[in-house]
């Protein structure tokens, strides 16, 4: 997974009054947890216009006065108003410890069911993986070449050694779903079974 570098310095106070300083100077005051200890450190709030503005994910190093720290970010919180960052949490990377990140799902392919008509439901753009720091990908690429009108995609399908998804098996990804105007003959089984159903019972209905 790439990484981003960030540049900051040690916070000598974490009062109030400290913290309130280093905003009005355009710094983001911050905190790295899974260590020894907590370190708290500021930053300047352009540095994290790469990590945060962005649809892609990235791990974070840390450099603090000299020394380098491999993070993710953790929690990031806005001001409700003006919606600049006003704070940043940090979770330390080990080599050997996993870790869980949210990631953003890549369609791949051309599905013949939206060629034929059918509805696109992309219904989860991210997915919650655990796996050691060097495993994390940039992303989990999903193949939507074989989804015909009435199929899903679902987790199982994305299964990786590097990874575990951290979703029932049967989380739907992204499926295919019928419209007015998809073509009769690209039906998946789900839809051709619901049709023939929803057409019996008019039929029953009709009788009576």
């Amino acid at each position: 997974m790439k990484s981003i570098t960030i540049k900051g310095s040690k916070r000598e106070s974490v009062g109030k009054v400290a913290t309130k300083a280093l905003r009005n100077a355009g710094m983001v005051p911050c905190v790295i947890y899974g260590g020894d200890k907590p370190m708290h450190f500021s930053a300047p709030e352009l540095a994290f216009k790469k990590l945060v503005y962005t649809p892609n994910v990235y791990t974070a190093t840390i450099n603090v006065d000299g020394q380098e720290i491999a993070a993710i970010l953790q929690d990031i919180q806005f001001h409700p108003v003006t919606d600049r960052i006003i704070h940043v949490d940090f979770y330390q990377l080990f080599d050997d410890k996993e870790v869980t990140m949210n990631i953003p799902v890549k369609l791949t392919g051309t599905s013949p069911g939206v060629l034929n008509g059918g509805s696109l439901r992309f219904t989860n753009r991210k997915l919650k993986v655990k796996a050691l720091p060097a495993n994390l990908p940039d992303f989990i690429s999903a193949d939507i070449s074989k989804l015909k009108i009435g199929h899903k995609l679902v987790i199982t399908s994305l299964f990786n050694d590097d990874y575990t998804f951290m979703h029932p098996d049967n989380t739907v990804v992204v499926q295919v779903r019928t419209s007015r105007n998809a073509s009769a003959d690209d039906l998946g089984d789900d839809e051709e079974e619901e049709t023939t159903e929803e057409g019996a019972a008019e039929e029953t209905t009709a009788t009576e």
